[in-house]
């Protein structure tokens, strides 16, 4: 049977007073796991941990609020914390679906070229009530599994021995020094094909990695018979040079997903680290860019013929400072994060926001005056004051349907703002307005169209 652990949503607050955090809603964690990361947050200022999560005081109680990273925060006490996306929990009635978060977590994970190979099949949903660490083990091991069906690769490796038959050529200088007594001995410099390789040897460390924090009593059962099957394989003491030294042929494609998770869960990927003293790992995932990723490949792939998709576009700079002589300097490099081309010309600018927005609010639909500025820029720069930008936000509850009209900032230049559906079934899409100009000119229709408004 698996633990539930600790569970906490995007900016969400961790607490150790388990009266004054249930009374407010915070998530309560273990005293002595809460000083671990409350000391790290106070004392390391350059190890980037304050991009994780920030202390803070409410009503007298001591509170670590989480940032925005989702995943998984290993602990030394060997309890681990859960970290899901905003999306799914309703700050308006407290409803927290953690099922429907996980599942909009991994489905948009699998645009990391990394990830692409998370399976997300019928029985693999029921696995989403499980805690997201488990979610992941499985998805490791599965790809260990497949691995191991298809036989561990091996290679051909030097070693010395001292034997009784000769085999592989003599060494006469050991032979000299341990055998001038010993005459029925060979000692022997030879190759032996083994399973002892680089790419097995992290792979059998990632596993023992995990087994101290595996609870789910499936993944339990198969991870022990996984690390059975990697019996001869050694642990890895330089995790650094095995992984510098993988080589993957064309005969060892099925190792690249398990190879992947294992990069992951040594440390070798994560965006951020979380290695202290403790050695604590994490499998943490920036959401701002894993949206912005899952956007621009659902999209590339929806265009209308004749148009391609851009990422991260830096050619345009903001300003440009003159100095009194001839030289000047671009200054502030403008990169929105999605732009659409015809025939090598901007027509369209993008920016996705990992924001939840409510176009019922009286206040500006709760949208970010900031956020217009940088699309106004990015509208002079990359469009010259002449084409479409689009703001696009995941779709809530709150937000199931593009904002109704436009925003123009000139004539010539407008504004969308429009929902992005997570559809676990394979459908996930813009929601465009159906008499819109961007449902018609860009993208494939009427996948992409919401109904007209009533």
């Amino acid at each position: 049977m698996s633990v539930t652990p600790p569970i906490v949503f995007e900016f969400g607050y961790l607490c150790s007073d388990r009266d004054d955090g249930e009374a407010q809603g915070y998530t309560v964690i273990p005293d002595a796991d809460f000083s671990y990361l409350e000391k790290r947050c106070l004392t390391e200022d350059n190890s980037g941990f304050n991009q994780l999560m920030q202390p803070r005081i409410k009503r007298g109680c001591r509170l670590l609020q989480v940032q925005n990273f989702v995943g998984v925060i290993f602990l030394p006490s060997g309890n681990h914390i859960e970290v899901l996306p905003k999306t799914g929990f309703a700050p308006e009635t407290g409803e927290a679906t953690y099922p429907e978060a996980r599942s909009t977590l991994l489905i948009m994970l699998q645009a990391l070229g990394e990830f692409r190979h998370i399976q997300l099949d019928n029985a693999g949903l029921k696995s989403l009530k499980m805690p997201l660490l488990e979610v992941f083990i499985s998805q490791f091991l599965a790809c260990v599994n497949h691995i191991v069906k298809r036989g561990l690769k091996r290679d051909y490796l030097g070693q010395e021995d001292n034997l009784l038959v000769k085999k592989g050529k003599l060494n006469m200088a050991g032979q000299l020094r341990h055998n001038s007594v010993a005459k029925h001995r060979f000692y022997c410099e030879f190759d032996e094909y083994v399973e002892n390789r680089p790419v097995n040897r992290l792979l059998k460390t990632a596993m023992i990695t995990v087994y101290g924090y595996c609870r789910n009593h499936s993944n339990q059962k198969l991870l022990r018979e996984l690390l059975f099957a990697f019996d001869a394989v050694p642990k890895s003491h330089n995790i650094k040079q095995d992984f510098d030294s993988v080589n993957i042929d064309r005969g060892m494609q099925h190792y690249k997903p398990a190879l992947a998770w294992a990069k992951l869960i040594l440390g070798g990927s994560s965006p951020i680290s979380m290695k202290g003293d403790a050695d604590a790992p994490s499998l943490l995932f920036p959401m701002e860019s894993v949206f912005e990723a899952f956007v621009a490949k659902t999209l590339r792939n929806q265009l209308q013929n004749g148009f391609s998709l851009q990422t991260q576009a830096c050619a345009e700079k903001l300003v440009t400072h003159h100095f009194e002589s001839d030289k000047h300097r671009d200054l502030f490099t403008l990169k929105p994060d999605l732009m659409i081309e015809k025939d090598g010309t901007p027509t369209c600018v993008l920016d996705t926001k990992w924001k939840r927005i409510n176009p019922e609010s009286t206040d500006k639909f709760d949208l970010s005056q900031a956020d217009f500025y940088q699309m106004f820029a990015y509208g002079q720069k990359y469009l010259k004051g002449k084409g479409k930008l689009v703001l696009i936000y995941p779709k809530t509850d709150k937000f199931t349907s593009p904002i109704q009209g436009h925003f123009e900032f000139t004539k010539d230049l407008k504004l969308w703002v429009v929902p992005f559906s997570v559809d676990r079934n394979g459908s996930s899409k813009l929601v465009l307005p159906e008499v819109s100009c961007l449902s018609q000119e860009f993208f494939c229709t009427p996948a992409f169209a919401s109904p007209p408004a009533a």
